[in-house]
């Protein structure tokens, strides 16, 4: 896992005079799975697709499998599973996978990878005839053929049911256990958070914050929600009222000690014979994290 299989300085791109990335460092070791996520517009696709090698750098240094990633050599190690694929219509799926095992110069049980993605009994239908359910099926089949050292996919499981969806997290667990390093990007924050070793959330180029899920949440404070019945005031609570996720009689309190404040909370309603109803209590998620990112505090502003 201490292997580094992708490592970038300083990279800068530029689309005339507007810089889409503005200065990205980041390293990807050997069998983990990374996830690039950012608003629109921030930068990631730039930054994968020079990952990738489909474009060239303006400045800074790529580094893929320890070469340049426009090169054949890394190239043929890679696996990838852009947005939009462009298939012949006119081939099936199996013999699209025949092709692309000597276009990828890999070698893979044809038949047993159309059977783990689901589409056997659709492996001899042309392509223009496949749903997109389907030929996204068969897109994650010739980026996975051959098990490559190296993945890239770009937001995979988009428009995609909960089957596929599951049927591919299966698949990308599994080849991340065999070695296999897996870098996404994805606008799923569940898929981040349930597949991703490590999550960098870029923002106007740059990237904003990076690290384990665990790392990403710590500063971050869990949130209790209740309905406080008539009677007693939210200023009567031991614990400070989050007045801006507070309506009505919906009270919500933060705190970074859940347990405690829990505790602390049904004792004071227990003392004073309240009913706490709809009492909810809700961990910080990476949905907090990228809106923070997206949106973050005025300069001067407490967050």
């Amino acid at each position: 896992m201490d292997a580094t299989m992708i490592e970038v300085r300083g990279l800068r791109c530029s689309y005339g005079a507007f810089e889409a990335v503005s200065g990205v460092d980041l390293d990807v070791r050997r069998g983990e799975v990374y996830a690039l996520l950012g608003t629109n517009g921030a930068g990631k696709t730039t930054t994968l697709e020079t990952l990738e090698g489909h474009r060239r750098p303006t400045s800074g240094s790529v580094r893929v499998l320890g070469g340049d990633p426009r090169s054949t050599a890394v190239r043929l190690r890679t696996g990838m599973m852009l947005q939009e694929s462009g298939f012949a219509a006119e081939l099936t799926p199996i013999e699209t996978l025949r092709l692309w095992s000597r276009v990828a110069r890999r070698e893979d049980d044809d038949e047993a990878l159309i059977d783990r993605l689901g589409l056997t009994r659709r492996r001899d239908v042309r392509v223009n005839r496949l749903s997109g359910g389907e030929r996204r099926r068969l897109d994650l089949a010739m980026a996975v053929y051959g098990r490559p050292e190296l993945l890239f996919l770009d937001e995979p499981t988009a428009g995609l049911d909960p089957q596929t969806r599951d049927l591919l997290w299966d698949l990308l667990r599994e080849l991340s256990a065999d070695g296999t390093t897996v870098v996404l990007t994805t606008h799923y924050l569940e898929e981040a958070s349930t597949l991703a070793d490590r999550i960098a959330i870029m923002r106007e180029g740059r990237i904003a914050v990076e690290g384990t899920l665990a790392e990403l949440l710590a500063p971050y404070p869990a949130r209790i929600s209740f309905d406080l019945p008539d009677g007693p005031a939210a200023t009567d609570l031991p614990l400070a009222v989050d007045v801006a996720a507070s309506r009505g009689n919906r009270v919500t309190v933060t705190t970074d000690e859940p347990e405690r404040a829990m505790v602390m909370l049904l004792a004071w309603a227990d003392g004073r014979g309240v009913r706490l109803r709809g009492l909810v209590t809700r961990p910080a998620t990476l949905d907090d994290v990228f809106r923070a990112v997206a949106n973050p505090a005025p300069t001067g502003v407490a967050a």
